[in-house]
């Protein structure tokens, strides 16, 4: 009758093995930093930037333009929704929904962005030309 513990036992998790994973043809044109690869990135980033600047434009010519008609229309500041002042509306209640739909927008057009660039990288260079 003997009171001995278990014997203790290491445990280290689930096995860490990579599955060999097979990446298209496009993508190690890129890594490689080749020419083609080159021209790849440069096409994203292009389009990224594009999205980023039409955004930063949305923004400014709503929000960013709108002390500057409540300072060339003084008239603007005197209206009332109630017993809110106007301006407190616009700057202070409707720009935060704006901003959460523009935020909105440009993280679903970057995402349309990345999966149409990474259907070009898999349909242009395929496994069987390299």
């Amino acid at each position: 009758m003997s009171d001995q513990p278990p014997p203790r036992v290491r445990v280290t998790g689930p096995p860490r093995r990579r599955a060999d994973v097979v990446r298209p043809a496009g993508t190690r044109e890129i890594d490689a930093e080749t020419a083609l690869g080159e021209v790849f990135m440069r096409s994203l980033l292009r389009e990224q930037l594009v999205l980023a600047l039409q955004v930063l434009a949305a923004l400014a010519l709503t929000v960013g333009l709108l002390p500057l008609l409540f300072h060339l229309v003084p008239s603007l500041g005197a209206v009332r929704v109630g017993p809110v002042p106007l301006a407190w509306l616009l700057l202070g209640v409707f720009t935060y929904p704006w901003l959460v739909l523009l935020g909105w927008l440009y993280i679903r057009r970057v995402e349309s962005n990345e999966r149409d660039f990474a259907d070009l990288v898999t349909t242009v260079l395929p496994e069987d030309e390299i």
